[in-house]
Order: C-alpha cells, then sequence, then structure tokens
C-alpha cells in the first residue's frame, strides 16, 4: 500500500513515522508548504518527497492522510474523493459548518471513505467506560464530568487559526461524550473567560472554558477545558452512575496533588501534552485505518460523527456569545444534514 501525507508537522511527523512502520505499508510519499520540512522527514524515513500535493495524486497512491492546517481540509477532502480516495483526516473537517457538509457530501457522493482523527476512541481508559457504561455496570448514568487541560498556551500565531477552545480542543470532549455514553447531546449551556494572557482576547478567543451539557436521556454532563495547567497536560472523564463510578486519566502520571493528609502524592512526571499521552492511541486509529482501506473493517469515525461533534462546539460558542442555552436543534446539520 502506498499512502500520501499531506502536511508534515507535529502530527504528520507522528503519523508518517507510524505509517512507515506499518507491515502493510509499502512506502510514503510525503509533502508539506514546507518543502524542506518534508524533504527532511523524508529522508529520515527512507521515503519520498514530493514537491506539492499536485504530485501526491500524479504519482498514485492508495490513500491520503491529511495533517495540514484545518483550513486545507475540506478542499483535500473534496479533491481525495475526486480521485476516488479514501481519506484518513484530523479534526475538523472545516472550521465551519457549510465547509464542513460540502465536505461530507464530496466524499457520500464519491462513495469513498473519510476517518476523521478522533484518537481517544482508540484510547484504553475511554474503551473501557464505554464498556463499563454499555453493559451496565454502572446502572442508570446520572453525571459525566469531562476535562481538557493543556499545560502552556499554543504559539500566539496559531490561535486566530484555530477554531477557538470549544472547536479545536473541547470537540474532543463532546465527540467522546457520545462515543462513550451512547447518547445525542440536546442542549448546551456554556460560559468562557479570557482573563489570561491577552493574546487569547487579542484573538477573540478565550483560555478558559466550561459547559453544561443535557444528553437525551436526561444524563447530565459537564465540560471544562483551559490552555493554562501549569501543573502538566490533564485529560479525564468521571462516569457516575446509580450502582456504580468509573474515571479514565487517573494513573501515576495525572498532573493532581491530594490536599488530603493521607492522599496519594503528586506523580514524579506527570504528562506534558497530547503526542505523550495518547501516543498509543494514535498507533491504533492509523492502524484501523489500513484496515478499513484494505476493506478489513468498518469506518470507526466517519464525517458525519465528526459532524456531530462540531455541531456540539457551535452550540457552546453561541451560548457562550449570547449568554443563552441553545438546543442542538438550532444548530444547522442534524438529521436533515443527509440531505447535503
Amino acid at each position: 500500500m502506498r499512502i500520501g501525507v499531506i502536511g508534515t508537522g507535529r502530527i504528520g511527523t507522528i503519523h508518517a513515522n507510524t505509517l512507515s512502520r506499518h507491515r502493510e505499508v509499502g512506502s510514503l510519499i510525503l509533502t508539506d508548504a514546507d518543502g524542506a520540512r518534508a524533504q527532511e522527514l523524508a529522508h529520515r524515513l527512507g521515503e519520498t518527497a514530493a514537491p506539492g500535493v499536485d504530485e501526491i495524486f500524479k504519482w498514485g497512491v492508495d490513500a491520503v492522510v491529511i495533517t495540514t492546517a484545518t483550513s486545507a481540509h475540506a478542499e483535500l477532502i473534496g479533491r481525495a474523493a475526486r480521485s476516488g480516495l479514501p481519506v484518513f483526516c484530523e479534526k475538523p473537517i472545516a472550521l465551519d459548518l457549510p465547509g464542513t457538509l460540502h465536505a461530507i457530501a464530496e466524499v457520500e457522493t464519491a462513495g469513498t471513505v473519510l476517518q476523521m482523527g478522533f484518537q481517544r476512541r482508540f484510547d484504553a481508559g475511554y474503551t473501557g467506560a464505554r464498556e463499563a457504561v454499555r453493559s451496565g455496570r454502572l446502572g442508570r448514568l446520572h453525571t459525566v464530568r469531562a476535562l481538557t487541560s493543556d499545560q502552556a498556551p499554543p504559539p500566539v500565531e496559531w490561535l486566530p487559526l484555530s477554531g477557538g477552545l470549544y472547536r479545536d480542543t473541547l470537540i474532543h470532549d463532546f465527540d467522546i461524550l457520545r462515543w462513550v455514553t451512547g447518547h445525542e447531546i440536546v442542549d448546551v449551556y456554556a460560559a468562557g473567560s479570557d482573563a489570561g494572557p491577552p493574546m487569547f482576547r487579542a484573538a477573540g478567543d478565550v483560555d478558559t472554558a466550561a459547559a453544561v451539557l443535557t444528553l437525551d436521556d436526561g444524563t447530565l454532563a459537564t465540560a471544562t477545558a483551559t490552555r493554562l495547567n501549569g501543573a502538566g497536560y490533564d485529560v479525564r472523564m468521571e462516569l457516575a452512575g446509580e450502582l456504580d463510578q468509573v474515571v479514565v486519566g487517573l494513573d501515576d502520571r495525572t498532573p493532581i496533588a491530594s490536599t488530603e493528609p493521607t492522599g496519594p502524592p503528586a506523580a514524579d512526571k506527570p504528562w506534558t501534552g497530547f503526542l505523550e499521552r495518547f501516543g498509543p492511541a494514535y498507533e491504533a486509529e492509523l492502524a484501523a485505518f489500513i484496515e478499513v482501506v484494505r476493506g478489513e473493517r468498518a469506518n470507526p469515525c466517519d464525517g458525519r460523527e465528526a459532524l456531530q461533534a462540531l455541531r456540539v462546539a457551535e452550540a457552546c460558542e453561541a451560548s457562550r456569545r449570547e449568554r443563552r442555552a441553545v438546543r442542538l436543534a438550532e444548530i444547522p446539520g442534524g438529521a436533515s444534514a443527509a440531505a447535503f
């Protein structure tokens, strides 16, 4: 199998390394807006660098992996679909609903595959939580608490391109909340704070956010995020039911300290970032993509799944801006999106 990797930045380099080692991948073609970066990575991996995206399609590949800036995702997804190629793309499809819906329509018209990069679906902890909920171990689920806390802010120049904290970060929590519980989010009430570094206010973003979400079975969930968690990278989900309670992300590297006299000690080596915390999950999602391309399994996370997570993020943005509860039915792209 020959795979084209478009984008060789931080996550693109990780994915290229993983694919280069996979037994079913014969070769890679790498390209990036920074040609020298693609050349250096190709040389290091013993793969081929292409001067641009056009060559990825002209030289012939069996599948495409997209890890470019988000602004390029939708156009590249459409181009791959029109070429009849299966695609793995980092989230999100686009930073707005029209771009997302258009790209999904192109994939569905072409009858090709689009697998989205929501890697938490492949993490052992979240998989265990899903099994606990679906098996009935927790009884009736009544409360879910999710959080994503980055240790340090992203580069200032990247903030205006990120889509904001809800679309860039909490979108993972929205997706995994749906996947673990098997229920849809029906309304949200969200708030955000830009009281931290001024670069967030300059970008029209917030550095800390919180949302209360109601699921279609009445379960209540909270989701919080921040860019400024100095203790380390902290991603957790707590699920409480009438019979039991479980937590994802609690281990000897969780960056949290107890104030109880007999509480556990602080982590000696706390998690520092998502690439480290979710390394095995990133490998597993690409292994799944190769199986999808080979026709050995169903798509574990298609464009419609990504659309639903984005709709929740859009609802949160509207709630924060308008200071009111927002029903998901107000956000375009729900059940009627099949017409696009």
